[in-house]
C-alpha cells in the first residue's frame, strides 16, 4: 500500500501502512446509551408536563421549562445519534507499528490519535457482521469525580478478523525483536 499520500510527516521513514478503513456510521446503542435515552425521555417529559401546568396559570412563566425540555431532548439525541456521528466522521489506519484513529468533529476539529502496537498490547475482537477491535483504553472522569475506563479501538468495521490477524502478526514480530 502506498504510504505517501499525506502520511509523509506522520509515519517513521520505514513504517508501512497495512490497512485503512472506515467504521460503519449506522446507529447502534450500547446498554448505557439506552438508559441515557430513557433518562432524557423522562427529563423532557417532566419538563413538558411542568410547562403545560405552568401555562394553565397564565403568563409566560411556562417558558422557563423550555431550557429543561431542550436539555432532555439533547440527552436523547446524544444517546441515540452521537456515537454514530463520530464514527461517520472517523477513519482508521493500521501500520506495521501503530494504529491510528483520525476524526474531524465540530468544535473539536481534526484529531489524529496514535496507539503503538506491541506484544503487550491487549487485543479484544468483538466478532460479528460488523466487528470491533479494541487495543487500548482511556480513563475518563465522571460527574461525581469517579473515574471509569472506556475501550479504544476500531469500531464496527467489516473486515475485523483480517485486521485482528494483522495486529497479531505485528505482535509476533515485535516479540521476536
Amino acid at each position: 500500500m502506498n504510504t505517501k499520500n499525506g502520511w509523509e510527516d506522520i509515519l517513521d521513514a520505514d513504517e508501512t501502512v497495512l490497512w485503512q478503513g472506515r467504521p460503519d456510521g449506522g446507529i447502534s446503542m450500547r446498554p448505557f446509551q439506552i438508559f441515557e435515552a430513557i433518562f432524557g425521555l423522562f427529563f423532557a417529559g417532566f419538563a413538558l408536563f411542568w410547562m403545560t401546568m405552568a401555562a394553565k396559570g397564565g403568563g409566560s412563566f411556562w417558558m422557563f421549562g423550555l431550557v429543561h425540555f431542550s436539555a432532555g431532548l439533547g440527552v436523547i439525541f446524544h444517546a441515540i445519534f452521537w456515537s454514530a456521528y463520530v464514527r461517520k466522521h472517523s477513519n482508521y489506519s493500521l501500520t506495521d507499528r501503530r494504529a491510528f484513529i483520525a476524526s474531524k468533529l465540530p468544535l473539536v476539529g481534526k484529531r489524529l490519535q496514535s496507539y503503538p502496537i506491541s506484544k503487550e498490547t491487549p487485543l479484544e475482537l468483538v466478532d460479528g457482521a460488523l466487528s470491533s477491535l479494541y487495543f487500548a483504553s482511556k480513563s475518563r472522569r465522571g460527574k461525581n469525580g469517579n473515574t471509569y475506563t472506556t475501550p479504544v479501538g476500531f469500531e464496527r468495521i467489516r473486515d475485523g478478523r483480517e485486521v485482528y490477524r494483522l495486529m497479531r502478526d505485528i505482535q509476533s514480530r515485535s516479540s521476536q525483536d
